[in-house]
């Protein structure tokens, strides 16, 4: 009878709590009824603002897509966030919800001193003004600094074709491929970045492949360097030719060698033409192919385990909000940087105003020229923009809720994006937490555990040959986890034996060259509070006589608290050891008299790669430091931009003259900027694609004398089990136990299209 009027008295406990649970639901409500302040533009504001600036006859607007560069068009428009102080006194105290606004990024190339200007367009959804967002201070934006468009690629393809006409036989002879008269065996390229060796320059090295499926592996052997600075493209021409580890003046001077048997050309291996890959059965499929082959010892021949939700999510989804246990938080895909999660809350407090990404690159080495120039820096390829379809059950489980995204970045109309994003929940695999209680004589006195759950909140961008899936994760305990894992097809450059020093060799003129991919991310913590303090543990071992043995010594842990009162303190440079805990605290204490905190945890294989101040290094001088922590600054929002990859050496935001001021970071509103990241020295199982084992990193976000208790205590997903003397084991549920349950799967779909609204 013990363990039923246990049970009883904790059902009762259960019940009294019904009005307590019932507020914090009703609160959770207010504050997701309040979170599309923080929405991205719906189509119809995306089309007003369009309309709007087209309104504006002394912009001279033309269609993005019009195949020039002496033209003025709207490049990007996205919602731009309303200032925090603003958004704050809306979410907590009732004031008027901030105005709206959109950021439009506008190319002024038809005139005399071409130029990229950011405004402000408002309010919306019916704007009637625009005023200009200026630059950071000290700093331009200059005209080659911008993104490329699609319309350029086009100029730049035409340029290429009537450049290389000379090589046609070249071609034909060697590859089998051409650019001209190529209908299914026609050769494509790849370009690389920076563009050029010093600001204002527009000079892109060009990598010719042959274009079938997993083109970025067949390398033709030919790279071109081409300057195409001016806004004329018939002025634009091919400066260089690479050709299998000699440089050529021009592509006539390069035909004209091989025509006179003074090239040491290599011919390829035929390829099947483009498309006729995946429809045929006979002979082996390409190496760069996804086509089933090969046979595993222990052969899978059925469907594997996934995942089932009799009742429906646990979870609520409303508009941009959304809603699992003790947490809430909003969320947009921003177009520019990709995903952002704000106003982040554990049982109705805020611990994060903002958590998003910043930025993410790859830094190259190589023997061709195209791979020792490469060091991509991606919100400039559209790493927001790139959000392509989920698919489900493989990129998502089949439960989860999918996600239509809008983006007006290189268009003419917004355009939408199916299935861009994915919510599920899903279980860990291994327990959150469990234990056996032993009687030490064969028996037990109770088990009890909690089965591991997490919300997963999940996009992709796939910035051409690579696939990073990003996931912020929301585990019952109050840690929240962001992820990030690489896949895709590598970077890869003409094999030459000198080429070995920078890579491996993966096939017979294939070097996966070797890189450093590293990511950045802000953290806008709030811990019960905008007026934090920053403060590490570390482990210090003393020697002390034993005080119940005096004769003897002790060597034990002691903890080792450490203040960090400005921001220079708190900027941890690669190579200087990073402590283990790194708190971000409130004055609040918790009932032990222990500093309410949040622990950042970052895992990560991340190193420095470029030394400070080296030419391209100022657009990325995050990358010095795997934690960085600053006041909160309205002007220090992004630590990068659309324009740093293609000015490197100039760039408008230096995230390093976020540190000069060296502000003090005592309670005050605290900002942690986090960079991971990991070595990638290809490899051949690299082949066909890199797999997301292994090759993920990110940071964990872990309550620290926050709570009372585990929080997760208030999951009703636990279970216990006492022994009873007769008749089987007492069990503990908090849920019902499931019957059975026959579901019949929703049938594989994919449409792959994303098309103007």
């Amino acid at each position: 009878m013990g363990r039923e009027t246990l049970a009883l008295s904790w059902a009762l406990a259960a019940v009294l709590m019904l009005p307590r649970l019932a507020g914090a639901t009703h609160s959770a409500w207010a504050l997701c009824s309040k979170a599309g302040v923080f929405a991205d533009l719906s189509a119809q504001e995306l089309k007003a603002v369009r309309s709007f600036l087209w309104s504006q006859k002394e912009l001279r607007l033309e269609p993005s897509n019009a195949l020039t560069m002496a033209k003025n068009s709207v490049f990007l428009i996205e919602m731009l966030l309303p200032k925090k102080q603003q958004v704050l006194k809306f979410l907590d105290h009732g004031h008027r919800r901030p105005v709206r606004e959109a950021r439009a990024v506008i190319f002024f190339g038809a005139q005399e001193h071409p130029n990229v200007t950011e405004f402000a367009v408002g309010p919306l959804p019916w704007p009637h003004y625009m005023r200009e967002l200026p630059p950071r201070p000290g700093h331009r934006v200059s005209w080659t600094s911008r993104p490329m468009t699609f319309a350029e690629y086009v100029l730049l393809n035409r340029t290429l074709q009537e450049a290389t006409k000379p090589l046609h036989q070249f071609f034909l002879d060697t590859t089998g491929f051409s650019f001209h008269n190529c209908r299914n065996r026609c050769l494509t390229f790849t370009d690389v970045a920076p563009r050029g060796l010093a600001s204002g320059q527009r000079r892109t090295w060009f990598i010719l492949q042959r274009s079938v499926e997993g083109f970025f592996l067949h390398p033709t052997g030919l790279e071109l360097l081409v300057d195409h600075s001016s806004t004329d493209a018939r002025a634009w021409l091919v400066e260089q030719v690479w050709y299998n580890g000699k440089f050529y003046r021009s592509p006539e001077e390069l035909a004209q060698k091989y025509q006179d048997g003074e090239v040491d050309a290599v011919v390829l291996e035929d390829l099947p033409p483009e498309g006729q890959e995946a429809e045929s059965t006979e002979g082996p499929p390409l190496f760069s192919s996804y086509r089933f082959r090969g046979d595993f010892p222990s052969p899978i021949t059925v469907k594997g385990p996934r995942l089932v939700q009799p009742y429906g999510p646990r979870y609520r989804l409303e508009g941009n909000a959304v809603l699992y246990g003790g947490w809430s938080f909003a969320f947009r895909l921003r177009s520019s940087t990709g995903l952002q999660v704000l106003d982040v809350r554990f049982g109705g407090e805020r611990v994060a105003y903002e958590v998003s990404l910043q930025e993410a690159v790859a830094l190259y080495g190589g023997h061709t020229p195209a791979g020792m120039q490469t060091k991509y820096i991606d919100t400039s390829w559209g790493l927001g923009a790139t959000t392509y379809e989920l698919a489900p059950g493989i990129d998502c489980p089949d439960t989860a809720t999918f996600l239509d995204a809008l983006h007006y970045y290189d268009v003419d109309d917004p355009t939408r994006y199916r299935r861009a994003l994915c919510v599920f929940e899903m279980p860990t695999g291994v327990p959150l937490r469990r234990h056996f209680d032993s009687n030490f004589s064969g028996g037990f006195n109770f088990y009890a555990g909690l089965e591991g759950q997490v919300l997963v909140l999940r996009t992709t961008s796939t910035v051409y040959n690579y696939d990073y899936i990003w996931d912020f994760m929301f585990y019952p305990n109050g840690v929240m986890e962001a992820k990030i894992h690489a896949t895709g097809y590598i970077h890869a450059t003409f094999y030459t034996p000198e080429g070995l020093r920078h890579g491996t060799r993966l096939h017979t003129h294939l070097v996966g060259n070797m890189h450093t991919h590293l990511v950045h991310y802000r953290v806008d913590l709030d811990v019960a509070g905008t007026k934090n303090s920053f403060q590490t543990l570390r482990m210090k071992l003393e020697n002390i006589t034993n005080p119940w043995s005096p004769e003897h010594r002790l060597v034990q842990p002691t903890l080792e608290r450490t203040g960090h009162p400005s921001e220079r303190q708190a900027a941890f440079r690669f190579g200087r050891a990073l402590p283990r805990y790194l708190l971000f605290s409130s004055p609040q204490e918790n009932p032990w008299g222990h500093k309410r905190s949040y622990r950042l945890q970052i895992h990560s294989m991340a190193d420095q790669v470029l030394p400070p101040g080296w030419q391209e290094e100022q657009a990325v001088t995050w990358a010095r430091y795997p934690l960085a922590v600053t006041k909160y600054r309205e002007s220090e929002l992004c630590s990068s931009s659309i324009y740093n990859q293609n000015d490197p050496w100039d760039p408008p935001v230096v995230f390093e003259e976020f540190l000069r001021n060296n502000e003090n970071i005592e309670d005050e509103d605290l900002v942690a900027w986090v960079t991971v990241g990991f070595l990638h020295i290809p490899h051949s199982e690299d082949i066909p694609n890199t797999a997301t084992p292994g090759n993920s990193v990110g940071f964990l976000l872990r309550p620290f004398n926050f709570f009372r208790e585990d929080p997760s205590l208030a999951s009703r997903d636990t279970v216990m089990v006492w022994p009873r003397d007769n008749g089987p084991n007492y069990v503990q549920r908090w849920l019902p136990e499931e019957g059975r349950v026959c579901l019949t799967p929703t049938p594989f779909s994919y449409n792959g299209t994303y098309t103007a609204v």
